[in-house]
C-alpha cells in the first residue's frame, strides 16, 4: 500500500486478495485507530502473485524487513527480540534477559525471541515454580522477603540454598533445551488442582505462564532446526502433473523452479541440488540472528505442515559430486504419494 508521495506505508498477504483489500474499505466504524489512519493515507496499491502461500509468507516477511513500512511496526523495531541469558560462570548465575547477544562473553543464549513481554512471563513463571526468584539482587548472605513467603529457597543467604540453586539452574538449562519438562507437568497439575479449587485466577496465571514457557521451547525448536545448516529439497504440488521446487538453507530459498514431471530429469535436477548446496556449509556454531528468526520460523512451519513434502541432503552427499545417494532420495521424494508411476 503506497501513500500520495508513492511511498510504502504497510505489506501485506492474502489469499483472495480482493476480500482482504475490501476488508480495511468496509465497517470502517469497528477498525482500530492504526486501520483507520492506514486507509486514509493510502492511494495505490502494488500486487506480486506468487505460486504458493509459503513463498507469500517468505517475500512478505523478506520486504517488511528490507522496507520497513511505517505501519507495519512490530516486525520494525530490533528492540522486539530478546534472549534469555545465563552466566553459569557467576558465584549467584541468574536468568536475565537481554536485547544483544556477545558471541564473546562465555554466557549460554537462548533465542532471539519475538515476544519480550512473553519472555518475561515465562521467567517469572520458571522462577517461582523452583522457587528462585530472590528479591536480593545484591545476594549478601542475607535473607530476602520473597524467602519469608515461600518464593525463594534462600540462595541469598548462601550455604546449602546457594548449592541447591546451581542444580536448579542446570535443570531450568535442561527445560530451556527441551530436555526436561517437569516443571510443566508440575504447573499443569496445580493449574488444574485451582481450577478444581475454583480459585480461577491463579489458573489462570498457571495458564499465561505455561503458555509463555511452551512458547519459548517452540522458538527454541526452531532456531536449533536452522542452526543446524541443512540442506533441504522440497516439493509442493501445484497440480497432478506439476509442483514447486524449493532449495532451502537455513533460512534462505536458495532457489525454486515450477517443475513438470512429464519434462523432469532426475539427473539434472540432482545436479542442481549439488551446484546449489555446493560451498553453502557454514562453521559450527554459526546461531541464528535477529533479522533471521521470522524466516527461519514460516520455514520451520512450513516444512512441518501438510503442504508439503521434503528431504534433508547430508553434506557428505554434496560433497561427492554425481552422488547416487541424491537421484534415490529425490526420486522417492518426487513421485511419493504421487498416483503418475515412474
Amino acid at each position: 500500500m503506497k501513500d500520495s508521495r508513492g511511498s510504502i506505508i504497510y505489506i501485506g498477504k492474502a489469499k483472495n486478495l480482493k476480500r482482504r483489500v475490501q476488508s480495511y474499505f468496509q465497517q470502517s466504524k469497528a477498525h482500530p485507530q492504526k486501520i483507520i489512519k492506514l486507509v486514509s493515507n493510502i492511494r495505490d496499491f502494488d500486487i506480486l502473485l506468487t505460486d504458493t502461500e509459503f513463498e507469500a509468507f517468505m517475500l512478505e516477511c523478506k520486504l517488511i524487513r528490507e522496507i520497513k513500512p511505517l505501519f507495519n511496526k512490530m516486525m520494525k523495531s530490533p528492540q522486539s527480540y530478546t534472549y534469555v541469558v545465563i552466566d553459569k560462570d557467576r558465584k549467584y548465575p541468574d536468568i536475565e534477559i537481554t536485547n544483544h547477544r556477545d558471541e564473546q562473553d562465555g554466557r549460554l543464549y537462548f533465542g532471539p525471541f519475538p515476544s519480550k513481554a512473553r519472555v518475561e512471563t515465562a521467567i517469572i513463571g520458571i522462577k517461582e515454580a523452583y522457587k528462585i526468584l530472590c528479591s536480593n539482587p545484591k545476594r549478601q548472605y542475607s535473607l530476602c522477603l520473597n524467602h519469608s513467603i515461600g518464593l525463594c529457597i534462600g540462595m541469598c543467604g548462601g550455604g546449602p540454598a546457594l548449592q541447591k540453586y546451581h542444580d536448579i539452574l542446570k535443570d531450568i538449562i535442561a527445560l530451556l533445551n527441551g530436555e526436561n519438562k517437569k516443571v510443566l507437568d508440575d504447573m499443569k497439575q496445580k493449574m488444574a488442582k485451582a481450577a478444581v479449587d475454583f480459585d480461577f485466577e491463579t489458573a489462570a496465571q498457571y495458564r499465561d505462564r505455561i503458555d509463555a514457557i511452551q512458547f519459548l521451547l517452540r522458538k527454541e525448536k526452531v532456531i536449533e532446526f536452522t542452526e543446524e545448516n541443512k540442506n533441504i529439497v522440497v516439493l509442493e504440488n501445484l497440480s497432478e502433473e506439476t509442483f514447486k521446487l524449493f532449495l532451502i538453507k537455513r533460512n534462505e530459498i536458495l532457489f525454486s523452479k515450477i517443475v513438470t514431471i512429464d519434462s523432469l530429469e532426475i539427473n539434472q535436477l540432482s545436479s542442481l541440488i549439488t551446484k546449489t548446496f555446493n560451498g553453502t556449509t557454514l562453521p559450527a556454531g554459526s546461531h541464528i540472528k535477529r533479522d533471521e528468526i521470522d524466516e527461519a520460523q514460516i520455514i520451520y512451519n512450513y516444512l512441518k505442515s501438510s503442504h508439503c513434502r521434503y528431504k534433508t541432503i547430508p553434506d557428505k552427499w554434496i560433497r561427492n559430486q554425481n552422488d547416487k545417494n541424491i537421484e534415490n532420495a529425490v526420486t522417492k521424494l518426487i513421485y511419493k504419494n504421487q498416483t503418475i508411476t515412474k
